[in-house]
């Protein structure tokens, strides 16, 4: 079996694909991606058993064929070739000829019969978002999720589906960023699932690829998303998320205005001599400024003042300060304002607009 194809147009959903495979297997094929003909379509499959990406490409070919070939070193060979160049495959039982120009490979390939399937169940709903929308709140909540906690629920995102309302929640246990926007149609769905954190980067990679709606699909163990020609799967992470709706529900001080820039450049600044693991960095509020401080068990400190619009009663709190800054850096406007509960066991961090995301994050002892 035969065919054709750009490089240009297998590139790069190549790529999308070799970023799901693991490079350390401990089963050989899953280190392949596994590549079907269809008649005048090509299916590339790659997948680490927890999440597989699928691409359908259109091609100059008849017949039904399948093989699994090696992805990285497929990869690099498409990647290596000269641009727009046209690459012709030939499958046969144990290898596949690669050859573009002057250039040919003889690629060992595995039985496809042995390739896993992804174990796909009837969903229990689905419904349409534009893939602008739900990049935006993918971008200003993920950095959030916790990486290898105990606390598996942490380690991804939490999706919760209101009839047109979308909410997603990611914390690593001390911090919280929280989206909440609506997506213009009557899903009549009210469930929540919990996506793993690679299942929301890869997905986050294909949305880059498309500028149309996506369509998503929940099932019982795990989530489909349609973007194009792309078929996105991730098993969900059995687990029940802690119930974040009671932090909203403490009693606050008056929102606390301070200019973003001014804010953020001054704690990366304290926070270079601050403790490396720890990042604490002591916030003293006062009479239209804030006091920035941080020191380190070398006994070298750093402080810096920020003007701000401040006449309650002065008071003391620590926070990690690349938390801090890694909440500005995903606010838009100019003005955030810092929002602290009366008792002083959190922080929200917010725009001055009623924008759908806000961070939270939780004081420390220094």
């Amino acid at each position: 079996m035969k065919f054709i194809i750009n490089r240009e147009k297998i590139l790069s959903p190549l790529q999308q694909i070799v970023n799901v495979i693991e490079k350390r297997q401990t089963m050989a094929i899953m280190a392949n991606v596994f590549l079907q003909l269809d008649d005048h379509q090509l299916i590339l499959t790659g997948s680490d058993l927890e999440i597989q990406v699928t691409v359908i490409l259109p091609v100059d070919s008849t017949g039904i064929a399948s093989t699994t070939i090696p992805a990285s070193k497929f990869l690099d060979i498409c990647r290596l070739l000269p641009s727009n160049a046209d690459i012709k495959f030939q499958i046969e039982e144990t290898k596949v000829i690669i050859s573009s120009g002057r250039s040919r490979f003889s690629l060992s390939t595995l039985s496809p019969e042995t390739y896993p399937g992804f174990s796909e169940t009837e969903p229990k709903y689905q419904f349409s978002i534009p893939s602008k929308q739900l990049k935006e709140a993918l971008s200003k909540t993920t950095f959030c999720m916790a990486n290898q906690d105990f606390r598996y629920y942490l380690n991804g995102l939490l999706m919760n589906i209101s009839n047109s309302t979308l909410k997603l929640v990611a914390s690593d246990g001390h911090r919280m960023a929280l989206f909440q926007d609506e997506i213009n149609q009557d899903t009549g769905i009210s469930n929540k699932i919990i996506i793993p954190r690679k299942g929301i980067q890869e997905l986050y990679r294909i949305l880059d690829l498309t500028e149309n709606d996506v369509t998503i699909h929940v099932c019982k163990n795990n989530i489909k998303v349609i973007a194009d020609n792309v078929i996105f799967f991730a098993k969900l992470i059995d687990a029940k998320y802690p119930n974040f709706q009671q932090i909203l529900q403490q009693a606050f001080l008056d929102p606390i205005p301070v200019q973003k820039q001014n804010l953020k450049e001054a704690l990366t600044r304290v926070v270079i001599l601050s403790n490396e693991k720890s990042k604490g960095v002591t916030l003293d509020f006062d009479v239209e400024q804030i006091m920035l401080t941080a020191f380190n068990s070398e006994h070298e400190e750093a402080e810096e003042k920020v003007a701000i619009e401040f006449s309650g009663e002065p008071m003391t709190i620590s926070f990690n300060g690349q938390y801090l800054i890694d909440a500005l850096s995903n606010l838009d406007s100019d003005i955030v304002f810092l929002i602290i509960s009366k008792d002083l066991s959190c922080c929200f961090v917010e725009e001055s607009t009623q924008a759908p995301y806000q961070y939270i994050v939780m004081p420390m002892t220094l």
